[in-house]
């Protein structure tokens, strides 16, 4: 691998880049412009996997702030539609679904989110003491 440490060669950035955007090995190999045999070569190497990684990351996240940026959006669409007495009834009946469905995944997401933290906060204290019961 060209470069020193962690630093990776322009191809395989562009093939990081290529693997983001096509749906096969073959394809984002010809994209990068380099062999399906490079390309798989270089996914074993520690350096190209951890930067792969990073940058699947990256655009999960970004892929996660466009949905939190659209969710209101989405929820007036679906109290529009379930409040419009012109609109067909099956899509009535479907949009109150998805908010009753949603707003029960919020709940428990929360109620989830709530408890691990205890769960969490015991396990630290637990530790804390035991290590206090040691040094004592």
């Amino acid at each position: 691998m060209k470069g020193h440490g962690n630093k990776l060669s322009r191809k395989q950035e562009q093939a990081i880049i290529a693997l983001l955007q096509a749906n096969t090995i073959t394809s984002a190999a010809k994209q990068a412009g380099i062999g399906d045999a490079t390309l798989l070569r270089w996914l074993q190497m520690p350096e190209f996997k951890e930067k792969y990684r990073e940058a699947k990351q990256q655009a999960i996240s970004q892929a996660v702030t466009r949905l939190q940026q659209a969710a209101g959006r989405a929820v007036d669409a679906l109290e529009e539609i379930m409040a419009d007495p012109e609109a067909r009834e099956a899509a009535r009946v479907s949009a109150a679904r998805a908010v009753l469905e949603l707003a029960f995944k919020a709940v428990e997401t929360d109620d989830l989110t709530a408890r691990i933290e205890k769960l969490e906060q015991m396990l630290l204290e637990r530790g804390t003491a035991k290590t206090t019961r040691r040094a004592g």
